[in-house]
């Protein structure tokens, strides 16, 4: 599940064990502040969202993927972007790791260049390195095997 601030340019994205309405509307109202507007697809799971607490809008992709403010498109590239790379650059993801990817694939987004971030690679670079001084992920936690013996 994901969520994007239009006006911060942040995504987040969760894990989630499925996509019944339940968990995509708690997940909604553990995440979104109050009062904010929230632009969802016409998915069924969407809706009824707790009217009182946010502007809830639709866009019905059948009929037009755009209406004025209201769209998901923004959300929809980030998704686009991340199953290209999970289907072309990498052979096999497991789910274990899926939270990694999804991180990955945040990172890309939110730091390309536009118009407004005209960000090059080494600036990239540069960043991501700041990002993971005093950092250490072991093999045996990247596997999963925290606390097996080697042998």
């Amino acid at each position: 599940m994901g969520f994007l601030d239009r006006e911060l340019r942040q995504v987040r994205t969760k894990i989630i064990p499925n996509i019944r309405r339940e968990n995509l509307q708690n997940e909604i109202l553990a995440n979104v502040e109050h009062g904010a507007r929230v632009f969802t697809d016409n998915a069924n799971a969407y809706e009824h969202i707790t009217r009182d607490r946010f502007i809830h809008e639709m866009v019905n992709k059948a009929e037009s993927y755009v209406r004025g403010q209201v769209h998901v498109n923004g959300i929809e590239n980030f998704w686009s972007c991340l199953k290209r790379t999970l289907k072309g650059t990498y052979i096999a993801v497991e789910p274990f790791h899926l939270s990694r990817y999804c991180d990955e694939q945040i990172f890309r987004f939110e730091n390309r260049a536009t118009k407004d971030n005209p960000l090059n690679d080494s600036d990239r670079f540069v960043y991501a390195l700041s990002k993971i001084v005093g950092k250490r992920l072991t093999y045996a936690e990247l596997t999963g095997k925290e606390g097996e013996t080697p042998f």
